[in-house]
């Protein structure tokens, strides 16, 4: 095909043409709007629970890595299954297309029934090993066990928005992510402390488990009733449901990458918490861990919506063969990374008491969060540069290099660090492992980067 029959149709694509700033903020800002409902998700239960219990925020602090990766199970499922639908709805194979989305729905079923199963029988044991502490198990086994019995609308709601997503109707998946969110934020302090005029009983940290999953149902309804009236591109049958190696084979390809690297943060999580456990009995150590966590989230999940919109331009103008707009994209990608998590560390090391202080713990939590808060942000002007850079990486084909970074910034890195640190005796020592990771993985994605550049990007 000649060159002049390509040039009218990169001109009709915005990817190709429109200014990358502008280009680069309205494909960003619907995915980042969405990351920020998910990171919502995250606080809510946990400031509300604090609220009521304080043994409660160990308890969600342990139950982390198991919501982390029950999300990442879903997500992994989500991701294939778009993967699948969007290529053969580009090959007009509607066949094809409506058995990605079936066998999604079978795959998304058998999920659901693994930790249903977990949620019954592991639940108690997966405790028991994090915590002497007898309430911390039985408040985290009544937690995690109703989230995991009740998982399958996490699974339909996150297939749903996937299935809306890959035919082009995003503006419907911000419906049912913001009614789910505010949904759980209604419920939580009515089915934690009960209602007795109206018979709702106070039901403690399980009212909090109730509101997500109920939260989490509700949005999984919109997604069905959204899919079956506004999405035609998808046809739903028993038929399609059936499994097909055909489908499955591709939807697991690019999925399981996809859950790996959701459980790689979960075995930093839990082997963080161990740690912190074996350093202070107490348990605060682990609270203020699972508070960071969650607040940390409100300016991580903006970078990775960023960086989901800054992978499609990349790919996008990898193919065209223009390479000033794939740079121009990435360095307008920093910036704009760097902004957001300049921000984050401005407000955690000016207000950290403010930010601690919503959770209305003990002075104890107090003065060991406040110096958690301020010695671990310094690592997120880091994490920008590593976290944006590292989009060439999938949009260029080099899904192994996110893994190496993943790797290093979580687990290959920081965990040792942490370990090293902690032989001092004194948990605000451990925090500076963070810091040290992010430099780490960010000198390694630099070079990975350069490696990228010199025979991807350079040579176009």
């Amino acid at each position: 095909m000649s060159n002049d029959k390509i040039t009218p149709n990169l001109r009709e694509n915005k990817m190709g043409t429109m200014p990358i700033g502008k280009l680069l903020f309205t494909m960003a800002l619907p995915m980042i709007i969405a990351m920020v409902v998910q990171a919502l998700y995250n606080v809510i239960d946990s400031l509300f629970v604090s609220w009521y219990s304080e043994d409660g925020v160990a308890a969600l602090a342990l139950a982390f890595p198991v919501q982390n990766i029950l999300i990442g199970f879903a997500t992994g499922v989500g991701v294939g299954v778009n993967s699948l639908l969007s290529k053969s709805l580009g090959e007009n194979d509607q066949k094809a297309a409506n058995r990605a989305a079936g066998n999604g729905i079978f795959l998304a079923l058998i999920a659901t029934g693994l930790f249903m199963l977990f949620g019954i029988f592991g639940s108690r044991p997966f405790f028991s090993i994090q915590s002497d502490n007898p309430a911390t198990v039985n408040l985290g086994t009544e937690y995690i066990a109703i989230c995991c019995i009740g998982s399958l609308g996490i699974f339909v709601e996150v297939l749903g928005e996937r299935l809306l997503q890959s035919s082009g109707r995003t503006f419907y998946t911000l419906i049912t992510q913001g009614t789910g969110a505010v949904v759980n934020i209604i419920l939580d302090p009515i089915l934690i402390w009960g209602i007795p005029a109206l018979g709702i009983p106070e039901m403690g940290i399980a009212g909090a488990a109730f509101a997500t999953v109920i939260g989490q149902w509700i949005a999984a309804i919109l997604t069905i009733i959204f899919n079956l009236k506004c999405n035609p591109e998808v046809q739903f049958s028993l038929k399609t449901i059936c499994p097909r190696k055909s489908a499955i084979v591709p939807i697991l390809t690019v999925g399981i990458p996809s859950i790996i690297m959701v459980g790689i943060g979960s075995i930093m999580n839990f082997s963080m918490n161990q740690l912190l456990q074996s350093m202070d009995p107490t348990e605060t150590a682990v609270k203020v861990f699972g508070i960071y966590f969650k607040l940390q989230s409100f300016f991580f999940m903006p970078l990775f919506g960023l960086n989901n919109a800054t992978i499609s331009i990349v790919a996008y103008n990898y193919g065209a063969r223009n390479p000033k707009r794939i740079t121009g994209t990435l360095l307008r990608a920093c910036i704009s990374a760097l902004c957001v998590m300049i921000a984050g560390l401005l407000i955690f090391q000016i207000f950290p008491d403010q930010l601690l202080g919503i959770f209305n713990l003990s002075e104890d939590f107090m003065v060991k969060g406040r110096s958690a808060l301020k010695i671990i942000s310094l690592c997120f002007p880091f994490a920008a540069f590593g976290i944006a850079l590292s989009a060439s990486f999938q949009a260029l084909g080099n899904g192994i290099y996110s893994t190496i970074v993943s790797l290093c910034r979580q687990m290959l890195v920081l965990l040792p660090a942490a370990y090293l640190l902690s032989l001092t005796g004194e948990v605000i020592n451990v925090w500076w492992a963070f810091p040290i990771a992010e430099c780490v993985s960010l000198a390694v994605t630099i070079l990975l980067f350069s490696n990228i550049y010199r025979k991807k990007i350079k040579t176009l």
